[in-house]
C-alpha cells in the first residue's frame, strides 16, 4: 500500500509559478513510477506528467503533456520520498484539482491504469 500526500497548491496570477509536491510512503520510492494528473469542473481527469524510473541506476525517463511541456517540470527526490510539480507561466486553463499518483509499472496516460491516488491539492489561476 502507497499512500500519497500532495500539497502546495493555492491561488496565483496568470503568468504566475507554482510548486507542487507529493510526499509518498514506502520503501521502494525510488522504484515507482510517479505522475500528476489535474481534473477541471465537468472534465475527466488528464494526464500532466510522469516520472518513471528506467531500471538503470539513477536515470529516469520524463514526459509531459503537450499542453504543460515548456512550462511544467516534474522531479523527484528519492532521499525524501518526494516528488514535484514546477509550473511556471500559469494560465487560467490551468485551473484544476491535481492529484499525485503512484504506480509499480510504467504508468500510462489513462488514469484508470495507475493504483495510488492523493486526495488532491487545489490550483487556481486568475486572469
Amino acid at each position: 500500500q502507497v499512500q500519497l500526500v500532495e500539497s502546495g497548491g493555492g491561488l496565483v496570477q496568470a503568468g504566475g509559478s507554482l510548486r507542487l509536491s507529493c510526499t509518498a510512503s514506502g520503501r521502494t520510492f525510488s522504484t515507482y513510477t510517479l505522475g500528476w494528473f489535474r481534473q477541471a469542473p465537468g472534465k475527466e481527469r488528464e494526464f500532466v506528467a510522469r516520472n518513471r524510473w528506467s531500471g538503470d541506476g539513477n536515470v529516469y525517463y520524463l514526459d509531459y503533456a503537450s499542453s504543460v511541456k515548456g512550462r511544467f517540470t516534474i522531479s523527484r527526490d528519492n532521499a525524501k520520498n518526494t516528488v514535484y510539480l514546477q509550473m511556471n507561466s500559469l494560465k487560467p486553463e490551468d485551473t484544476a484539482l491535481y492529484y499525485c499518483a503512484a504506480d509499480f509499472g510504467g504508468g500510462s496516460n489513462y488514469y484508470t491504469d495507475w493504483k495510488y491516488w492523493g486526495e488532491g491539492t487545489l490550483v487556481t489561476v486568475s486572469s
